[in-house]
């Protein structure tokens, strides 16, 4: 009996054993394991963007191939230790310790606003460049050539020859809306060709502090170092502005990200490409915005306008008889609220025409008409 008990304790263990190893190694043998059992899941059908209003896909298909990445090279020399400087130290050890030149490389975006060739960027991105390299989306670089730029309103014209280039379509600035959906494009980081969606923040945005003439669209798409000069659009991926700066304390995008207007980036884009420059209008007056205290140190109820706070001796103004102290409120009959609004209307105007300007002048109105001069060059 005891013989018969031990041969059944030992088939019953080596047949657990063949048992654990085969559940383990090889379960799909076991008879009562499930084979090819089907597992039930929901899948979306296609979707494209006619079907999608969250979706900017034509937009950005529209917009993408016209946005191109600017290289820029110079170069730069750079200053050894004061100590190499040391004649008796060079004469001991030669010009291997003389100042050396490097090659600086800069990256930024661009906009291709005409078959012929013609890229609208921002004048800091080519700036003091030697060289000016254009990659387009389709893998094609060339060389560019600097029609032009104006680095008061920050803009630039390249011009390429290429055939076959794809153009923007150039969007109603003027017509946009706060809160309005826009798109901005361009190579952030130089990480390569990126579309960002935000709305606009602010419009007519002044007082920056980063160019002379400011008018900016404010949005909070994210805007990033290597976007400077890339397109900002619409949801149908028409331009209506040039993506130019960020506030930013860490160089990254913070939600404020600045762009130049198209319509007025187009006049611009115009003036250089006929002449290479930007001719404006000038006054000769230096200005500042009125405040309360200067309104009531002047006795007036209205802070609209603008103090010339000075007057170029021989200018256009000092001719007409302008003084500093005249408070200016309006040209041509339309009114004046501050200093930023009366330097881009007196910028719009052409040098050599008569314009009729309203001063206060110790509490009483006065017309007086001015011969525009043309406004220095700003380097």
């Amino acid at each position: 009996m005891y013989r018969l008990w031990l041969i059944f304790a030992q088939t019953a263990t080596i047949l657990l054993a063949i048992f654990f190893v085969i559940s383990t190694l090889r379960p799909e043998l076991l008879p009562w394991t499930p084979r090819g059992e089907l597992v039930t899941i929901k899948e979306a059908a296609p979707s494209y963007a006619e079907s999608r209003p969250d979706s900017y896909y034509e937009a950005a298909s529209r917009a993408m191939p016209s946005v191109v990445n600017i290289f820029t090279r110079q170069a730069v020399k750079e200053t050894p230790h004061p100590l190499l400087n040391d004649p008796i130290f060079q004469r001991f050890f030669g010009e291997q310790f003389e100042p050396r030149t490097r090659r600086r490389s800069n990256l930024g975006s661009g906009v291709i606003v005409s078959a012929n060739g013609y890229i609208l960027t921002n004048h800091h991105v080519i700036e003091a460049a030697e060289e000016v390299e254009v990659a387009l989306s389709d893998g094609r670089k060339i060389e560019a050539k600097v029609i032009g730029s104006d680095p008061e309103t920050d803009l630039a014209v390249l011009k390429i020859e290429l055939q076959n280039l794809p153009t923007i379509t150039f969007g109603q600035s003027a017509l946009a809306k706060v809160g309005d959906v826009v798109l901005a494009v361009g190579n952030p980081f130089g990480v390569g060709q990126s579309v960002t969606m935000g709305i606009i923040g602010a419009l007519g945005r002044t007082k920056v502090g980063i160019n002379t003439f400011e008018d900016f669209i404010q949005t909070d798409a994210a805007i990033n170092p290597g976007n400077s000069g890339g397109a900002l659009t619409d949801t149908d991926g028409n331009l209506i502005g040039i993506n130019t700066a960020i506030y930013s304390q860490s160089g990254g995008s913070l939600g404020i990200g600045f762009a130049i207007p198209i319509h007025i980036a187009k006049e611009i884009m115009e003036q250089i490409i006929q002449s290479g420059t930007v001719i404006r209008g000038w006054l000769g007056v230096s200005m500042q915005d009125m405040t309360k205290e200067l309104a009531d140190s002047f006795n007036l109820d209205n802070v609209a306008g603008a103090l010339i706070a000075s007057v170029l001796k021989d200018g256009p103004s000092d001719k007409a008889g302008i003084k500093p102290g005249d408070i200016m409120i309006a040209i041509e009959g339309e009114s004046i609220e501050n200093s930023s609004e009366l330097l881009n209307k007196v910028a719009g105007l052409s040098p050599g025409k008569i314009v009729t300007v309203t001063i206060i002048r110790n509490k009483e109105e006065k017309n007086i008409e001015i011969k525009v001069g043309v406004r220095p060059k700003q380097m």
